[in-house]
């Protein structure tokens, strides 16, 4: 192995690092996707999927051909996985739709292949290096939680998606090893944008944890990593050195639409860690792992948003739900006095800053 400029010494503990040029063939493909950061109420979801695949270039839309859809059709009996946007709405069929997606993937991820049956069920599936640092439990509506799953699709179509997923993976040796969501309470958001005073560097601070979570799960096999792209930013060279210390950060791209970079760290008693990692605008139309990121992060929100509605409407009797979102968000808080008042629910710990 050559090291490159700037390596550090073998003699420090630390082999020198691999080149560029020596990145393998990725063995996992990963993404991330956010659901909730432009609202004014309810908490922020980061979900994330990776995929262990015997080639980084395969288009996993087209290897599961005959278990998943990429674009909604009359009479598709397949799950359609996609951006949420396009998965989701608010009507009882997109509501099953987005549900299918998350518990039937969240169910290979289970030795059963059983799927969450509650609430509390889906967010303990969170792995525990991703726990939120404030617990979501010290949110008074968590009260509310469905408990029972699923809330509109139907289980034994469920099980179907299951079946066919698991058979579409056997035939092409895919496996799912790793799914799940990052959810962040307004009370941990409100704290971060207070250390940072900027909603930007606070996204990019709670979603730094699931690339060392991925980074530490999967570089050792070479992982291909596609991150839906963080409004505007189009320069992440100096965040990743402060997220991977340890490592070389290599500029491969930084441009309009899309900023690659090379991630490797080598210590001497462990293999190579090595990651591509790209931050791109419409990724979930380019990654199936993003688009699942996606629909993860959408209903671990969903579920959220229906338990606050659930508590603020046992408290005042005919308040209109609300999405959280800033318009609608601030029409819910002029109406929900009364359901405020007597939830002696701080502002702080409801409404964000930013």
């Amino acid at each position: 192995m050559r090291a490159s400029a700037g390596s550090r010494s073998p003699s420090a503990g630390i082999l020198p690092f691999p080149s560029d040029e020596e990145l393998p063939h990725a063995r996992i493909v990963a993404g991330i996707d956010e659901a909730g950061l432009g609202p004014l109420l309810g908490p922020l979801t980061i979900g994330f999927s990776a995929f262990h695949v015997p080639a980084a270039d395969l288009d996993l839309w087209r290897e599961f051909d005959g278990a998943i859809a990429s674009a909604p059709s009359n009479g598709d009996a397949r799950l359609l996985v996609a951006d949420s946007k396009v998965v989701f709405s608010r009507t009882p069929r997109g509501e099953a739709r987005l549900e299918s997606v998350a518990l039937s993937f969240l169910a290979l991820r289970a030795p059963s292949h059983r799927p969450p049956e509650s609430s509390a069920e889906f967010f303990a599936r969170i792995p525990v290096d991703l726990r939120s640092a404030v617990a979501l439990d010290g949110e008074s509506w968590t009260s509310c939680l469905a408990d029972r799953l699923p809330l509109r699709a139907d289980p034994a179509t469920i099980d179907r998606h299951v079946a066919n997923l698991t058979a579409a993976m056997n035939a092409k040796g895919i496996r799912l090893c790793g799914a799940g969501v990052r959810v962040l309470p307004v009370a941990e958001l409100n704290a971060s944008f207070s250390r940072t005073e900027n909603k930007s560097r606070t996204h990019w601070d709670l979603s730094a944890a699931i690339l060392r979570h991925l980074w530490t799960e999967h570089a050792r096999d070479g992982l291909d990593l596609l991150v839906d792209r963080h409004g505007g930013r189009m320069r992440y060279r100096n965040l990743l050195r402060e997220t991977f210390p340890e490592a070389r950060i290599v500029v491969r791209s930084e441009e309009r639409a899309r900023s690659e970079y090379f991630v490797a760290a080598c210590a001497a008693d462990a293999a190579p860690l090595r990651m591509r990692v790209a931050f791109a605008e419409r990724a979930e139309q380019a990654s199936l792992p993003v688009a699942l990121a996606s629909c993860l992060a959408k209903y671990a929100r969903e579920l959220c948003m229906n338990a606050f509605n659930a508590y603020f409407g046992g408290l005042q009797p005919g308040l209109r739900p609300t999405a959280g979102y800033v318009t609608d968000g601030r029409r819910w808080l002029a109406e929900a006095r009364t359901a405020l008042e007597r939830a002696g629910v701080e502002a702080r710990n409801l409404v964000r800053d930013r």
